[in-house]
């Protein structure tokens, strides 16, 4: 098994080509659609870089895979899926976040049953990769819908679970609980051996470091620095509450999840032949 990460500055994403070396068969991991919302402006150098690498490489990727309904990037998987054919996959528990946000963006008539996704994964499901078995892990609390993917040695966190000097993800969106986040960590993740690879769904370093991809299980519980295995659910709701609080939307929030919501596609072109991403307006 090989991973190949890839990282996006823009929005500190990272993307991942998981990949049988033996038969070239792959899936990608949270793959990003550039875009400038001052301007309007799309474009596809990140998931150009991911292109680049399959295809030089040789690979046949099979899947495209979403950790959850990102809130900060534009999904990448329709381009992926229209240039090699692969299917784009996501929790089951879509329909919660797509019944949820259809009535913001007044998309009437909208049947939040999971749609257009090519496959809805139910917790403990199990996908080929060529010779390996890669299990979709529910691992709810940022979103309700949020996966995690466990294949050989390795487990793709989203952001459920970062690095261990960044913690954890936020969990005041729609839906979202600390509670269910403490108990998909520690007993969805924590629970997996100690030198299983976490590869996170986004790296924020502080100063002084470059990016990385990856921790330990081993070194997360005892190192993360907003919930380490010795932390107790009240001690680590309280703090993940009270930090909550203090954060600002993400700056691509409205973009990202009336697309990601309907797996990557962007809103049908309208009588004059364009596109619009609408924000809805909260007070006066």
């Amino acid at each position: 098994m090989h991973i190949e990460p890839f990282f996006d500055e823009r929005t500190s994403t990272l993307t991942y080509v998981v990949f049988d070396e033996a038969t070239k068969e792959a899936a990608v991991i949270d793959p990003v659609l550039d875009y400038e919302p001052a301007g309007g402006k799309l474009w596809t150098e990140s998931v150009e870089r991911v292109a680049h690498f399959i295809d030089g490489h040789g690979l046949k990727p099979g899947w495209v895979l979403e950790t959850h309904v990102h809130a900060d990037h534009l999904s990448g998987s329709q381009w992926l899926k229209k240039r090699y054919g692969a299917k784009v996959a996501v929790s089951e528990r879509i329909t919660e976040v797509q019944a949820a946000f259809a009535p913001v963006f007044g998309l009437d008539g909208f049947v939040a049953d999971g749609h257009p996704f090519d496959q809805l994964l139910a917790d403990g499901q199990l996908l080929r990769i060529g010779g390996l078995t890669l299990e979709a892990r529910a691992t709810p609390g940022h979103t309700p819908a949020c996966m995690s993917f466990v294949v050989g040695d390795a487990v793709f966190t989203g952001d459920a679970l970062f690095l261990d000097d960044v913690g954890v993800g936020r969990c005041d969106f729609p839906k979202g609980s600390a509670d269910a986040l403490y108990d998909s960590v520690t007993r969805r993740i924590f629970t997996l051996p100690d030198a299983t690879r976490i590869f996170a769904g986004h790296d924020y370093p502080p100063p002084g470091r470059g990016w990385k991809a990856s921790t330990t299980v081993g070194q997360a519980k005892a190192a993360n620095v907003q919930l380490k295995s010795s932390n107790t659910k009240e001690e680590f709701v309280a703090r993940r509450t009270a930090r909550d609080r203090t954060l600002t939307p993400p700056r691509l929030l409205y973009p990202s999840l009336q697309v990601n919501m309907i797996a990557g596609q962007l809103p049908e072109p309208r009588a004059n032949g364009r596109r619009y991403l609408c924000t809805p307006i909260a007070g006066l």
